[in-house]
């Protein structure tokens, strides 16, 4: 299983892995402008690709672009509930899940890459919003991750943006193989 497998209730030692991993992939870039470009990333693929290609899985039983799309929607979501939970109160839980059982509970196959683009480009401005006006105080606030453990705002940015790089390379995977 790849390192960047990550569905709830892995090891806490998968679950460190999965971190570094991520935070790898960011290095030493701006977590600030890899989140602020993605959604036109996003937008040029589905500009230049065909419909097929979007929703072509790379091999049986793996993910379509349009899956990602729709996961990237999914993960604001959930990262917008998380930064809110941060910001509003000490220490909240922050439940993990499973990114597979959500794609197949959830029905991705059916989903519309361009209502998932779209989904995720208007829950990503208010996240951003909310983490750009954060005070340094408001970035060193934490919530306690249920396989990860402690996780303040500006850790929790840097891991986004790592995991849209992440998706983004996904993408480019897929296209390659379609």
């Amino acid at each position: 299983m790849s390192v960047f497998s990550n569905p709830a209730g892995r090891s806490i030692e998968h679950a460190r892995q999965y971190v570094r991993a991520i935070l790898g992939l960011l290095g030493d870039r701006d977590p600030f402008e890899v989140l602020h470009a993605t959604p036109a990333a996003l937008q040029r693929t589905l500009d230049e690709r065909t419909p097929e290609q979007i929703r072509t899985p790379e091999a049986p039983g793996k993910w379509a672009v349009r899956d990602v799309i729709q996961h990237l929607a999914d993960s604001d979501l959930v990262w917008g509930y998380r930064v809110r939970l941060v910001l509003s109160q000490d220490r909240p839980p922050l439940t993990g899940y499973d990114q597979d059982a959500w794609a197949s509970r959830l029905g991705y196959t059916g989903s519309d890459p361009d209502e998932a683009f779209d989904a995720s480009r208007v829950l990503r401005r208010p996240n951003l919003r909310l983490v750009e006006r954060a005070s340094p105080e408001d970035l060193r606030r934490a919530g306690v991750h249920a396989e990860r453990g402690d996780e303040s705002l500006e850790h929790m940015i840097r891991l986004y943006a790592g995991h849209d790089i992440l998706h983004l390379r996904q993408i480019e995977r897929i296209l390659e193989a379609v």
